[in-house]
């Protein structure tokens, strides 16, 4: 299938992908959507990075599209079973930007946050939920998800949920769930355990499989630096230092993040901009149109709404912060590296980072290479500038003065009854004289 046209999917969902630059299914997606659009059971075989999020969500949105109804109170039409939050928020993350125009009620329920919102959004009724199966049991036990209405179960990374321990509470859902419903069932492998459990949950399922996604943009140069993470802004700042960075995204994980990385490298005199879901649709228009005229040379982006960029021109990608995902990291430098140019990718990785780094690793099958930049060897701190008012140019901001005081002074100062400086800034009193003294 060489266009998403020829699969038969509502108008909506076509305009859906054609924002958001999707021309051409990828094999998964190929092999999986048109089985499920007739019905089917499935079992996918695809690794993280293969497309298979859209590969279910495309004609589960379908089926809704085309048969519309009322969600059910305290339950939803679609569940979606994922092993972890960030995958959970990913996946539901996708079925609201494919569905976009559907008005269709979509949450994701995970542990480690209050439990009210979700229980709200369960009562009043969905149309798709994502959850983790640990904090759906929750809502189970206490009465307020009922599942008797679900239509499709997609589980999702199969392998990841038994590896967590996640059997019995996938089974203790399943038996709320109602006999006839479609079934769809991804793993990255098929061992003798998992294809057991999906003889057990599964009708009759037709399985299709690809193989992992093509070694990740092979004329991409990866690089990781090794560095504190209170030293990221100031590594990004050198970076932009090389001439040869002349049109770079730069990826945050959050929309806070992506804003106070522009401010940074504005302040350092590097022209930046944010693009994100706050952003409104004229403001992302004008940071995307002058980044392409390249009168700015930093796009720092959050992974949702760096979706649909198609710039060929991009030198590199730089990783302000890794994904929680490995397969954002393939979806991430593929803005580089296009239209037959070379493109480099620069990952900035704290310690707190490293188990994500090697997720990337195993699913890319890359040996990334490192450079330690921590302790001496770290980058030195980045220039705080100011733009001047009449010309725009960067000069230097004034610096408060700071007092050279050590400790002994201060404690000196205090018991003389002179508070210094730094103790009065604090609202620390000295200590009162004894009478007499």
């Amino acid at each position: 299938m060489d266009h998403f046209h020829g699969l038969g999917l509502a108008a909506p969902l076509n305009a859906a992908l054609a924002r958001l630059g999707f021309a051409r299914p990828t094999p998964i997606q190929a092999q999986a959507i048109p089985p499920l659009m007739m019905g089917r059971d499935l079992v996918g075989i695809a690794q993280t990075g293969t497309g298979k999020t859209a590969a279910f969500a495309l004609p589960i949105l379908h089926k809704l599209a085309t048969d519309r109804r009322p969600s059910p109170r305290g339950g939803a039409r679609v569940l979606v079973l994922s092993p972890t939050r960030e995958l959970a928020s990913q996946i539901a993350q996708s079925f609201r930007d494919l569905s976009e125009g559907l008005s269709l009620k979509i949450a994701v329920v995970f542990g480690g946050v209050p439990h009210g919102a979700q229980v709200r959004a369960l009562q009043a009724g969905l149309d798709v939920l994502v959850a983790t199966p640990g904090r759906l049991l929750d809502h189970l036990d206490a009465g307020v998800a009922r599942l008797g209405a679900v239509e499709f179960l997609v589980l999702d990374e199969v392998d990841q949920m038994l590896d967590l321990g996640f059997i019995k509470p996938i089974r203790r859902i399943v038996r709320e769930l109602p006999r006839w419903r479609q079934n769809l069932f991804f793993s990255a492998t098929m061992p003798a355990d998992i294809r057991a459990l999906a003889g057990e949950l599964l009708n009759d399922p037709i399985e299709v499989a690809v193989t992992p996604a093509a070694r990740t943009a092979d004329r991409v140069e990866h690089s990781v630096l090794l560095v504190e993470a209170a030293k990221k802004r100031d590594m990004l700042v050198e970076l932009f230092a090389d001439a040869e960075l002349t049109r770079v995204i730069v990826f945050t994980r959050t929309k806070r993040g992506a804003d106070r990385v522009a401010r940074a490298l504005d302040e350092a005199g590097v022209d930046a901009s944010a693009i994100h879901g706050n952003k409104s649709q004229g403001q992302r228009e004008r940071a995307l149109a002058a980044f392409r005229d390249g009168k700015t040379r930093a796009l720092v982006a959050t992974d949702i709404a760096a979706r649909g960029i198609d710039i060929d021109s991009v030198s590199h990608v730089v990783n302000f912060e890794l994904p929680e995902v490995a397969e954002a990291y393939v979806h991430r430098i593929g803005r580089t590296a296009r239209a037959g140019a070379a493109g480099q990718a620069i990952s900035l990785c704290d310690q707190e980072e490293r188990d994500l780094l090697r997720a990337i690793e195993r699913l890319t099958r890359l040996n990334l290479p490192k450079t330690d930049r921590r302790g001496p060897a770290g980058p030195k701190p980045a220039p705080v500038l100011r733009r001047a008012a009449v010309t725009g140019a960067p000069v230097a901001a004034p610096q408060r003065p700071r007092h050279s005081f050590h400790r002994g002074a201060r404690v000196e100062a205090a018991l003389a009854g002179k508070p210094h400086p730094d103790l009065r800034r604090r609202g620390v009193r000295p200590p009162r004289r004894a009478p007499g003294a």
